[in-house]
């Protein structure tokens, strides 16, 4: 398979079915995108570079059409795409959002993959709101992916301690709910919620070290059984690196790192005031996700189906 002509919905696909990951990264700032490329191609290892919403809301990410023609200067289609991560129908603020033009925007500007995010609704809401968003990006030849359960982190308000939130499995996908899910909606991958947190981005909270996160791999195994798709770790920083392993052999076939990298670039900036500084933090940080966190440096080769290790 060859990687630069190929459908982001195969690559994820191929990986599914060899027990593969692939990791995602988050840019808020748009200096990150380059030594995040880099790490990627110089790891030899495919990802994807990902802009949610709340990154040009609350960071500094700019918007769809800034983070697109960024990407196009440093893009390395063979190692990486670009893909539009959580477009929430409600936000972390608890407002509705219009999804429909941003969508349209992200499909106009070259993203090649979507994520719907109705997980703040309920479950028949959830589904009514994803299947239109299939159909229009399915049309265009772009997955989808969605989430079901609720991953937690992003939210504005106060929240419980984390391990009251694992001892009650609040807001934790259910495999019986993921089999109605994925038929009605046809949505590609799902994003799964069991244990896994995101990284807080409220004021006083975002520069705190992240909670070592565990997961429900028992849950997992549920789930990826009843979804029959590849399934998505969203808050992949500072999760047990043991769990991830496991859980690459339980259907996760994409995993996504924003707190990891965004960090390093914000902590290095304050100290240094050097803009390169901050950028080769990303891109050590970054190289350490891949390899010592993930262990993926030069899988590019298996992704694609070859058993030889490529490096750009």
């Amino acid at each position: 398979m060859n990687l630069k002509e190929t459908n982001v919905r195969e690559i994820i696909k191929s990986a599914w079915r060899q027990g593969i990951i692939v990791p995602g990264f988050n840019i808020p700032y748009l200096p990150m995108m380059e030594p995040v490329v880099k790490a990627l191609c110089d790891t030899g290892t495919f990802g994807l570079v990902m802009v949610a919403r709340l990154e040009w809301i609350k960071f500094e990410a700019g918007g769809l059409s800034q983070v697109a023609k960024e990407f196009a200067r440093w893009s390395k289609p063979d190692f990486v795409r670009l893909h539009l991560d959580h477009v929430p129908v409600i936000d972390e603020d608890n407002l509705w959002v219009d999804t429909t033009p941003i969508f349209q925007e992200a499909i106009r500007r070259g993203y090649e993959s979507l994520m719907v995010d109705g997980s703040r609704l309920r479950l028949e809401e959830n589904i009514q709101a994803v299947r239109p968003v299939v159909k229009r990006a399915h049309t265009a030849g772009i997955p989808v992916e969605a989430e079901l359960g609720a991953v937690m982190g992003h939210e504005s308000g106060s929240m419980p301690s984390y391990e009251e939130l694992y001892a009650s499995g609040k807001g934790f996908t259910d495999p019986e709910e993921t089999r109605r899910f994925v038929a009605e909606t046809g949505c590609d991958w799902l994003s799964v919620a069991i244990g896994n947190i995101h990284g807080a981005i409220a004021a006083g909270r975002k520069d705190l070290k992240k909670i070592e996160a565990r997961l429900n791999l028992e849950r997992l195994d549920q789930i990826h059984q009843a979804a029959g798709i590849p399934l998505v770790l969203h808050g992949g920083s500072g999760i047990q690196v043991e769990d991830v392993r496991e859980a690459m052999k339980l259907g996760i076939a994409k995993i996504n790192i924003g707190t990891e990298i965004r960090q390093s670039y914000e902590v290095t900036l304050k100290q240094t005031n050097s803009l390169l500084k901050a950028q080769q933090a990303v891109y050590e940080r970054t190289c350490w996700v891949i390899d010592d966190f993930l262990g993926l440096a030069g899988m590019h080769g298996k992704v694609a189906g070859t058993d030889e290790p490529v490096r750009d």
